[in-house]
């Protein structure tokens, strides 16, 4: 347990050295409640697929508080609409999502399959909110996180999608190109600009993928 708060605060202090804004939550509560109050009253929300942000509840409660327009693509009735509605997620006012993996020196590393999720964490939305469990904090540098990325998320979110890759059966990275791959993009953020753009919310929890 002490090791664990050890990591979470020195990626924690390595992400504020790269111009994020950072934030540590003891329990997936207290993370909810950080996420929420990161995100202005009245502000444009969308979302990337994330099991983190559904775990914790996070547009249930936007739903509930209705003190914003929520930019959902569950609300489309066609792959047509749900494109269109991913498209204008990218001019949000605040993105919420999570990551794939946190180096201990503090790089992000996201694989994404379409790309709307990685497309708004770069550039676009002016508020990011990403909610990150400890399982994705990696004791190790760049190509540990990717390594993350690769053999433990993918293989994971491939199975919850029902995809027919490789790495759903396997469960580790098989490099594959299946018409079913999410593995599309792959971005690594080492730096935010402009700075605290990208809020981190670090929870001492096990969350999500």
């Amino acid at each position: 347990m002490a090791q664990r708060r050890e990591l979470i605060a020195e990626v924690a202090d390595n992400l504020k050295k790269r111009g994020f804004e950072v934030h540590i939550a003891a329990t997936p509560e207290e993370g909810k409640a950080t996420a929420l109050a990161l995100i202005p009253k009245g502000d444009s929300v969308c979302w990337g697929g994330s099991e983190t942000v559904r775990e914790l509840g996070i547009i249930e409660a936007l739903r509930a508080a209705g003190k914003n327009k929520l930019i959902d693509r569950a609300a489309a009735s066609t792959p047509e609409e749900t494109a269109e509605i991913m498209r204008s997620g990218l001019l949000a006012d605040t993105f919420v999502t999570s990551v794939n993996a946190v180096s201990r020196d503090g790089w992000l590393v996201n694989i994404d399959g379409t790309g709307n999720r990685v497309a708004a964490t770069i550039y676009g939305p002016r508020n990011i909110v990403l909610v990150v469990g400890v399982n994705k904090l990696v004791d190790g540098g760049l190509d540990d996180a990717i390594y993350r990325a690769r053999n433990v998320a993918a293989p994971l979110n491939t199975k919850r999608l029902g995809r027919k890759t490789p790495c759903a059966v396997t469960g580790k990275c098989a490099d594959c190109l299946a018409p079913d791959t999410i593995c599309s993009q792959f971005v690594l953020t080492r730096y935010c600009k402009p700075a605290h753009r990208i809020k981190l919310v670090l929870i001492d929890s096990e969350l999500g993928y």
